[in-house]
């Protein structure tokens, strides 16, 4: 039995003292209005109202179960209101600063056709963590490695100019001392400077000979794309990004590294329903699956 329905039809028609009147009042017609005071009283074993041609008028049995029965309507009233407010509440998700303007838009928009309204916070790898341990948000895209991602963004090595070369080879850049030639650098952008793809490249550095100048972690991406489009230097990135910055992008010849990214709930929450409906939006986002541009030619 749905015992807020058969309430809700026993409240408006004995508010209204008709079947037909209380039954519209109601929004429902009266052949269902007079089925659910049915059951309700076969529930009860007690007639609820005098039945006569014109009017329903409360039995003294009807009269004393009234006032709980409007109690009852109207916290299921207050239940509905506070679901459909609680829906309606923003998200408030930290994110990448990697994210384009174009991309969190469409997830924003995404978000508002599955009934969710995001509330986003752009924020280096470290920012996040303290916005989930501060609860100062309800989710956020943390940074973690391959083996525990949900999505994963291939990174590599991308130059202004073509390099003529399928592959990138760390070991290339390496520099005689009397080179007259400047060494060039690979830019570690905020997003990247983690340690499950820091520490590998740092190893990577030192095993071919490279100078500890020559792997620099850079204060914000601006600055980065800004050395790289003016010199002959690197910047670690996916093939999105270098695509938005109209860079040749290449896979490293020596390691394989990739972005992790993770959903994780502050506190006790659980993002899963989150996931679920925005999983695809998400990973469009991120730049998750996003195809290499290999180019053409041997590997250097």
């Amino acid at each position: 039995m749905d015992l807020v329905g058969v309430c809700r039809a026993f409240v408006s028609v004995s508010e209204r003292g008709s079947f037909t009147v209380g039954a519209a009042a109601a929004r429902m017609s009266q052949s269902v209005a007079s089925r659910r005071v049915a059951a309700l009283e076969e529930r009860f074993g007690e007639p609820l109202f005098e039945r006569t041609s014109r009017r329903a008028v409360l039995t003294p049995f009807g009269r004393d179960m009234l006032p709980v029965a409007r109690q009852l309507v109207q916290a299921a009233d207050v239940l509905l209101h506070e679901a459909e407010a609680a829906k309606r509440k923003p998200w408030r998700l930290a994110v990448p600063g990697i994210c384009s303007t174009a991309g969190l838009a469409r997830l924003v928009a995404e978000a508002r056709g599955h009934g969710v309204t995001l509330d986003l916070r752009v924020a280096t790898p470290a920012q996040r963590l303290e916005l989930i341990h501060a609860q100062q948000v309800r989710a956020a895209l943390l940074a973690v490695p391959e083996d525990e991602a949900t999505w994963s963004v291939p990174l590599g090595l991308a130059t202004a100019r073509d390099p003529g070369v399928r592959r990138v080879y760390v070991e290339t850049l390496r520099v005689g001392r009397a080179s007259p030639e400047p060494a060039r650098r690979i830019w570690i952008q905020p997003e990247d400077d983690v340690p499950h793809i820091r520490d590998p490249l740092t190893r990577l550095r030192d095993a071919v000979g490279l100078r500890p100048a020559q792997l620099v972690a850079a204060g914000d991406l601006t600055t980065a794309a800004a050395e790289v489009l003016s010199t002959r230097d690197l910047l670690l990135c996916s093939p999105a990004q270098a695509g938005e910055l109209s860079l040749t992008w290449r896979p490293i010849g020596e390691i394989t590294l990739s972005r992790g990214f993770a959903l994780t709930a502050a506190a006790d929450g659980n993002p899963q329903h989150i996931e679920g409906r925005l999983g695809g939006a998400i990973a469009r986002c991120l730049g998750a699956g996003a195809p290499a541009d290999t180019g053409e030619g041997a590997e250097a």
